[in-house]
This record gives C-alpha cells, structure tokens and sequence, in this order.
C-alpha cells in the first residue's frame, strides 16, 4: 500500500467517515415536547430518554452509516493498492464501487430524514456527513484542488561527493565509478586529471581508446529532441505509464515518492524508465518534481 498516492480528496472521504460513524451513536429522535403536567409529562420525559441511536436499527444502520464507512473504506483501499491488484464487484473498480456505496447512502439518509418529518443529532449529523463524504468521492477525482496529493513527494537528497560507487538505482544525483556512461543513475562519472568534475572524458582517454557507453533506455533516440538531456522526476499523485506502442492499456503504475528517469520527450509526454527497466509514455507531466 502505497499512503503517497492519497489526495486531498480522499482526505475528504476519510475526515467525512469518521463524522459519520460518531453519528450513528447519537439520537435518531429529537426530543419531545414535555411541557405538559401529570402522568401525560412523565411518560413524555420517558420516552425523551429511552430514545435510540442507528445500532439500535439495524436496517438504517447497513443502509446509511455502516454502507457510507464501507464505502470510504472501499474507496481509499482502491486508491493505495497497485491497479494490478485491484479487483472488480460487480462489473465496477474498487473505486467505482465504493463510490455508489456512498451515494446509495447519501440518498438514503436524505429521504429518511424527509420521512421522518426531522430528526435527531444523529439523523441530522449523519445526513451532513454523508452529502459530505458522496461529494467528496465523487469530485475527488474531478476537481483539480482536490487531485492534489495528501503527503507530497520527499525532496531528493544529493549524495556527497566519494559516497561510493552505485547507491541504487532510483537515486537522482548518486556517484557512479569511472567508466560508468551517461544513463546510470546519477550518471556523472568520477573526474579525471585536468578534467573539469562532471565532464566526460575524451574518447581516447578510455580503455581501449573506446568511449563509455551508454544502456539502452537513456541514450537519446532518432527524432528525438537533440537539446533533451534524460533527467530524474517524481509524480506527486499514481499516474499510470502506457505502452509506446499507443496500446490504452497500462503497463505501470508511477507511483508517488519513486524517483523515475525521462529519457525522452514527445511533444508533452515524457518517456519514462521504471526500476526494473521497463520504459512507457507518461501522458500526464503535470506537477512532476524534477531531481
């Protein structure tokens, strides 16, 4: 599970669940009116106080509280897990899914309330809570003010200088040993004599008097910008990476706090390299944290 991929949408979701439950403990009826004398007020002042709250109802307790928490729950858990491990209900995404759970219960608090002619804190506060919580669901993913990430992306750490040779891969500005081309994480090699830091050595300067080569993956391809230099960046929010092949399906999922590498630019999209060498299209660059 991954908490990075949580927006302030879902923030929502969560804050709006927690006001629900507190609601299905408090008074489905409002007080009577027991200004009255004799045994007519005293078995009004009774029942003021025998009144119940919704786990004392089980039909508006499934129906309204426990389905809005459920779906809340539903809905974040759809959000943290990898697409690869989401499962479908009933033809629809986790996500989807637990999106109706909140309208359904929303719709249902609201003619429940006009039935009763008034209400209760509980009625009351669990009709608030959940138009809240539906809203939240389903303009989370619509609104730009609330797509934007719950925790943002760590900032990346530079390596010191001599911090020893390959730290890992998915470490923006990581030492690498000499000979080590342009392409490896934080590809700068180490400087040679009467050579500036940072710049390559010259061909014949090399082992064999050849040139360092760069893998696959972040040499620049043909028809490629020629000013494009490959960079490290960070999502701030699970952004899915396609195929360059133009499939719509998904190849993987960027995921917000991993440091991925642009190794080419296509118009608006970037061409990204995952940890395990896979490389894709990433449609949305906006937000992206550059290393």
């Amino acid at each position: 599970m991954n908490i990075r991929s949580l927006t302030r949408g879902d923030g929502v979701v969560i804050g709006a669940a927690v006001l629900l439950f507190i609601a299905s403990f408090l008074d489905l009826t409002s007080a009577p009116d027991c200004s009255g004398a004799g045994a007519l007020a005293k078995y009004c002042e009774a029942q003021a106080s025998s009144g119940i709250n919704a786990w004392q109802s089980l039909g508006l307790l499934m129906s309204v509280y426990l389905a809005g928490v459920i779906g809340a729950a539903i809905i974040i858990l759809g959000r943290t897990l990898p697409q690869t491990q989401q499962r479908k209900v009933a033809g629809l995404d986790v996500g989807q899914f637990g999106v109706a759970l909140t309208v359904f219960a929303a719709w249902t608090a609201l003619w429940t309330i006009i039935s009763a002619a008034g209400g209760g804190a509980g009625l009351i506060l669990g009709l608030i809570a959940a138009l809240i919580l539906a809203g939240g669901a389903v303009a989370g993913p619509l609104v730009p003010a609330l797509k934007v990430a719950l925790v943002g992306a760590p900032k990346p750490q530079p390596a010191p200088y001599g911090a020893g040779p390959n730290p890992g891969y998915g470490y923006p500005g990581a030492q690498q040993q000499a000979g080590h081309g342009y392409g490896y994480p934080g590809g700068q090699q180490q400087p040679q004599p009467g050579q500036p830091y940072g710049q390559q050595a010259p061909a014949d300067a090399t082992a064999g008097g050849q040139a360092a080569a760069a893998p696959a993956g972040a040499a620049p391809v043909a028809g490629a910008p020629t000013d494009f230099a490959p960079f490290w960046f960070a999502v701030p929010v699970a952004r899915p990476l396609y195929g360059e092949d133009g499939s719509p399906a998904p190849i993987a999922e960027l995921a917000p706090g991993t440091w991925y590498l642009a190794v080419e630019q296509r118009g608006q999209a970037l061409i990204a390299q995952t940890q395990d060498g896979r490389r894709g299209v990433l449609q949305d660059t906006t937000g992206i944290q550059r290393g």
